[in-house]
């Protein structure tokens, strides 16, 4: 089967996070791989968003190739020149620091003969499970206005027959208007008697007992009344 191949040199990404990314889209339709990259938090997806689109860009113009016939066959990551570069220390030491880079490659083929027959007999019985791909600036642009040449032309032939938005409604007979006199009034609901609750037993209350009196004690005597008894 043909293939068509793009290629990125010196991305300025180690070369195991890109794999990472990659593994999300070998051996998927090209829908399918837009979506997975365009939601994916890794660093490098936007990246490989960007040398999917020029495969698939390549497969079109170079090989007539239809985007919905194709599926990433390939997609690896190979390590690119590292850069030195060195961080200064303690004691007047210093510490490496390497700059990775990578060469990405992704390579694009075609559906087989009987893959296709089967892609196609699945979408007469079931509906096209194609994704639709989504609308550029210009194409939401021009949708916009569109929709607002159709409204103007709605109101222009309004104007022509004399019709308004007060005089557009239906037309309501009187006759099947119900008058007022002949309402039947609504009774309201009766409320269910309220159950009666039974009296509270009260408790038997205890009567107070008599305290018994106690010997009042002798009081003593104060000393004014012992001066006195002394001068007497």
């Amino acid at each position: 089967m043909p293939e068509t191949r793009a290629s990125l040199r010196h991305l300025r990404t180690s070369p195991t996070k890109v794999r990472e990314v990659l593994g999300l889209i070998r051996g998927r339709e090209v829908d399918d791989a837009r979506e997975r990259l365009r939601f994916s938090t890794r660093g490098p997806a936007g990246e490989v968003l960007k040398l999917l689109d020029s495969a698939v860009a390549n497969a079109e113009n170079n090989q007539s190739l239809p985007e919905d016939e194709l599926f990433v066959v390939r997609a690896y990551a190979d390590e690119g020149p590292t850069m030195k570069r060195w961080r200064p220390r303690a004691r007047g030491r210093g510490t490496r620091i390497r700059k990775r880079t990578s060469h990405v490659t992704i390579v694009l083929s075609r559906f087989s003969d009987d893959e296709l027959d089967r892609r196609r007999r699945r979408e007469e019985a079931t509906g096209p499970t194609r994704r639709l791909r989504r609308p550029t600036r210009r194409r939401r642009v021009r949708e916009v206005e569109e929709d607002l040449e159709d409204e103007e032309l709605i109101h222009e032939d309004a104007e022509e027959f004399g019709e308004t938005e007060e005089d557009g409604g239906e037309d309501v007979a009187l006759a099947d208007v119900p008058d007022v006199d002949d309402v039947e009034p609504i009774e309201p609901a009766k409320k269910a008697p309220a159950k009666k609750k039974a009296p509270a037993t009260k408790k038997p209350t205890k009567k107070p007992t008599k305290k018994s009196t106690t010997a009042k004690k002798a009081q003593k005597p104060t000393k004014k009344a012992t001066k006195k008894k002394k001068d007497d």
